[in-house]
C-alpha cells in the first residue's frame, strides 16, 4: 500500500517506521529543519531519540506530494487535536480520495467537538475514523506488542487493519466510533489525576479507585453521546485507561505527578516538550458533559486544577467529601 503518515511526533514517527518495511511509506513533517534533520540522520532525535528509522521510509515537507503519494490508499493523520481542523481543510483542498485514519485522542478545545465530527465538517462522505488503543510510541518504536482498533465502517477498517496488522501490530476493529473516541479522551484526563495522586503518595488503593471511578465516568459520558456500554471495557476504554495511568511513558501521568510535586503547569508541558492531550481536552470535556448532564467529578476536579481554580489538595479533599452512593451511579 502507499501510506502518508502526516505529523513527525513520537507517534507518527513510530507507526511510520514500523509500516515502511511493510508499505510505501511517507513522513510529511511541517517544520522543513526538523524533516531535513531526520532524512540527514535517519532519527527523529527531537521527538523519538535512540531509534533508527528505516532506510525506506521517505521523510519531506511537501503536503501536496505526500497526499498525491497516499491517492486511492491511505492517509494517517498524527498531529494534536487541535492541529487536526486546519489540517483536515488542506487536506479537503487537494481533493484526497483516499482512507483518512486520525491518532489523536481528544475533544476539539472550542467547539467540544470529537474529531470523527470535525472531519464530518470538513470532509463529508470520505472513508474515515480513528485508529486508538494502549500504544505508547516508543514501545512501538522497539518492535514491542501492540494491540491497536480501528473505528468505521467495514470497509475502511478493512483499508486500515490491511494496512497496520502484522509484525508487532495487532488491529482489531469496531463500528463504535464514538466510544473509542470518548474513551481515547478522557483517559488523558484521569491519567493527569491519577498522577497527582502518585505524586502525593496517596497510595495504590486511591489509584485503583481513580482508575475504576474514572471509566465509569468516562462510560457514562460515551453512553451519553451514542457509544456503545461494552466498547469501554475494551482495548479502547479499560485498555488505555490502565496504561495511561500506569504506565511511566505517559505524558499526561507525568503532568500530573509535577502538579501533585508543586510544579506549575507551564513548566511541567515545558519539561516534557511533548503535547499532553489531557491537559488541552480537560474543559471541552466538562463542558459538553454539562450540557449532556452527565457528572463527572474527577474530570471536573482535574479541570478546576489546571484552570488554577482549586489546588491539588483541595482537589483530593473535594472527591474525599463526595456523599456516599451506588457503584454502578
Amino acid at each position: 500500500m502507499r501510506i502518508a503518515v502526516l505529523g513527525a511526533g513520537a507517534w507518527g514517527t513510530a507507526l511510520a517506521a514500523t509500516l515502511a518495511p511493510r508499505h510505501e511509506t511517507v513522513l510529511w513533517a511541517r517544520d522543513a529543519a526538523q524533516a531535513a534533520l531526520i532524512a540527514a540522520s535517519g532519527r527523529n532525535e527531537r521527538y523519538l531519540p535512540g531509534h533508527a528509522l528505516p532506510a525506506s521510509l521517505r521523510v519531506g515537507t511537501d503536503l501536496p506530494e505526500a497526499l498525491h503519494h497516499a491517492r486511492g490508499s491511505l492517509l494517517l493523520l498524527a498531529v494534536p487535536i487541535a492541529s487536526l481542523r486546519p489540517l483536515l481543510v488542506e487536506i479537503g483542498r487537494a481533493s484526497f480520495d483516499g482512507s483518512v485514519a486520525w491518532l489523536c485522542k481528544g475533544l476539539e478545545r472550542e467547539s467540544g467537538l470529537l474529531a470523527h465530527q470535525i472531519v464530518a465538517d470538513i470532509l463529508p462522505g470520505i472513508a474515515a475514523g480513528p485508529l486508538s488503543g494502549p500504544s505508547f510510541a516508543e514501545e512501538v518504536a522497539r518492535g514491542l506488542p501492540t494491540a491497536l482498533v480501528a473505528a468505521g465502517t467495514a470497509g475502511f477498517c478493512a483499508t486500515v487493519t490491511a494496512a497496520v496488522h502484522g509484525a508487532n501490530l495487532r488491529v482489531y476493529s469496531t463500528d463504535d466510533v464514538v466510544g473509542v473516541e470518548v474513551g481515547g479522551a478522557v483517559k488523558n484526563v484521569l491519567a493527569i489525576a491519577t498522577g497527582i495522586a502518585d505524586a502525593l503518595q496517596l497510595g495504590l488503593n486511591a489509584r485503583a479507585a481513580l482508575v475504576t471511578r474514572g471509566l465509569n465516568e468516562t462510560r457514562r459520558f460515551g453512553v451519553a453521546l451514542g457509544g456503545n456500554s461494552e466498547t469501554f471495557t475494551g482495548l479502547t476504554g479499560m485498555g488505555d485507561l490502565i496504561l495511561t495511568c500506569t504506565g511511566d511513558l505517559s505524558r499526561n501521568r507525568r503532568v500530573g505527578l509535577a502538579l501533585g510535586s508543586g510544579i506549575p503547569l507551564a513548566q511541567a508541558i515545558a519539561q516534557i516538550g511533548h503535547v499532553a492531550e489531557g491537559v488541552w481536552s480537560a474543559p471541552a470535556i466538562v463542558a459538553r458533559a454539562r450540557t449532556l448532564q452527565v457528572e463527572m467529578p474527577i474530570t471536573a476536579t482535574v479541570c478546576d486544577v489546571l484552570e488554577e481554580r482549586a489546588s491539588v489538595r483541595d482537589a483530593v479533599d473535594r472527591l474525599l467529601a463526595r456523599d456516599p452512593r451506588a457503584e454502578r451511579s
